[in-house]
């Protein structure tokens, strides 16, 4: 039985001059215009080279392959993604329920305005979900979202805040990733959290009652 190979998809060295980390930023900022504008099928570290205005020598210095550069879009997407939700559920100056609106409103947005992005890089780096880098990012954003939810829901049992939690978060990733498959105008995204919003602070103040 031949054994699957898997990509290498590390960086081959970090970047230590403000030189080096301004080229790895041009490298990846014309990664994300290729893959956003041409789709996974054409995205080559040639056309990333090309699109950057450096050569393939230079690319090489810090990405070994087209599965490294992808990757890296794909795990400081995740990386971004995981500083909002901290940034907005661990301010403790807002109530909960005023957290989780902002955070609905703050998600749909982000969704809506990186569709394309979003789209491109499932389809071209659907694996890298194992990756030990994703795993770790995954395991921090599901602890900041387990300590909401505690302060959100205190004297409901670990079980059923657990199940609460599960639901409010798999709703908004797939709801949102379903709403920003097509155009949408500020007025229906602002809209569509506000009643998603709606939905999920009922939920919890409902889940709470049911618990006093």
């Amino acid at each position: 039985m031949t054994q699957r190979l898997t990509p290498r998809v590390s960086s081959r060295k970090t970047p230590q001059q403000a030189r080096s980390t301004e080229l790895v930023a041009t490298i990846l900022e014309a990664a994300s215009r290729v893959l956003e504008k041409e789709g996974a099928a054409k995205f080559t570290t040639a056309r990333v080279a090309e699109r950057a205005g450096v050569s393939i020598g230079s690319l090489y210095q810090y990405f070994p392959n087209k599965a490294a550069i992808l990757f890296r879009l794909q795990s400081d997407e995740w990386q971004q993604t995981a500083t909002m939700l901290s940034s907005i559920l661990q301010n403790r100056k807002k109530s909960p329920p005023e957290r989780l609106r902002e955070l609905v409103q703050v998600f749909i947005q982000s969704e809506c305005e990186e569709a394309l992005m979003r789209t491109a890089l499932n389809d071209a780096a659907p694996l890298y979900r194992d990756a030990p880098e994703a795993l770790e990012i995954k395991a921090g954003a599901e602890k900041i979202f387990d300590d909401f939810m505690r302060e959100a829901l205190p004297d409901v049992g670990s079980e059923k805040r657990k199940l609460a939690g599960e639901l409010i978060s798999k709703t908004l990733g797939a709801v949102g990733k379903d709403f920003s498959e097509s155009f949408r105008t500020a007025e229906e995204i602002n809209a569509y959290a506000q009643a998603m919003a709606d939905m999920f602070c009922a939920y919890l103040a409902v889940t709470e009652n049911s618990a006093a």
